[in-house]
């Protein structure tokens, strides 16, 4: 891969993400459930990673085992995590992260919104290349480094929606009302579904390096799991959520921060 084809890559997946936010922008304008934005993001980044998948094939005339691979393992995360954004969207009238944002934005909400959409598409460039780049390594066949990639999905997957399980049925019972979930997963981290997200995005590097050097780019694959670390524990993740939380259940949610952990699942601290 040159330099020229890499930046044409760059300049198409921005613009297919610019559109897709745009359209999330649109679905939150007609509902005002930003509850739409993040389960537009995440359909749409798969449809951008499935398509680069298969872009070098347009050139080759056929589709390799990897270009396959990594198409399944995208499309299996984002209609997860996609339905699952979804389902949780039709049951709430708005989002508390971009609740209190838009609050705070009065008048204006509607063009602050649309500029966080867009915010939103800039920093998922680093991952949908890092989708796109595992897909295009020319390393002929398999090797033990892609089936540990798929493991590493598949069992980031799996974490997560048993997470988002275990949260599920803790808020279904009545005894839990306004209690703060602390059971399984949760007892061990405040958030085990952002971590095993994150962790899910290690899978791509590991299809897309090629440690013998013939594939360069490959390494920079690796911007993926950087980005979504950035993003869960310093942007759009922990802090809102955690601010949210703190304002509803302000006593329980401290002593809860004091003995479990806000990201790396550890056992739970005696306090």
């Amino acid at each position: 891969m040159t330099a020229l084809i890499f930046l044409t890559l760059v300049v198409a997946v921005s613009v297919g993400l610019a559109a897709i936010m745009s359209g999330a922008w649109l679905a939150w304008n007609s509902t005002r459930n930003s509850g739409w934005i993040d389960t537009t993001w995440t359909f749409g980044l798969g449809v951008v990673g499935c398509a680069g998948a298969f872009t070098p094939s347009l050139s080759t005339g056929g589709v390799t085992t990897r270009q396959l691979i990594v198409a399944v393992l995208v499309a299996v995360w984002s209609l997860r995590l996609g339905l699952h954004i979804a389902r949780r969207t039709l049951r709430i009238e708005d989002d508390p992260r971009y609740g209190r944002m838009i609050a705070q934005w009065g008048a204006a909400a509607s063009r602050q919104m649309f500029f966080l959409a867009q915010k939103q598409a800039l920093v998922s460039i680093p991952l949908a290349l890092s989708m796109v780049l595992a897909a295009w390594n020319p390393w002929p066949g398999l090797r033990l480094q892609d089936a540990l990639g798929v493991a590493v999905l598949i069992a980031a997957i799996a974490g997560e929606g048993l997470s988002d399980a275990q949260l599920r049925r803790f808020r279904a019972d009545p005894a839990n009302r306004n209690r703060i979930c602390d059971i399984g997963l949760w007892g061990w981290s405040r958030h085990p579904n952002y971590f095993f997200e994150w962790f899910g995005w290690f899978a791509y590097p590991l299809l897309a390096i090629d440690l013998s050097g013939q594939y360069p780019w490959g390494w920079i694959a690796l911007v993926g799991p950087a980005c979504m670390y950035w993003l869960l524990v310093y942007v759009s993740g922990i802090p809102p959520l955690e601010a949210h939380m703190l304002e509803r259940r302000r006593d329980e949610f401290r002593a809860y921060q004091a003995r479990t952990n806000a990201f790396f699942p550890a056992p739970p601290r005696a306090i």
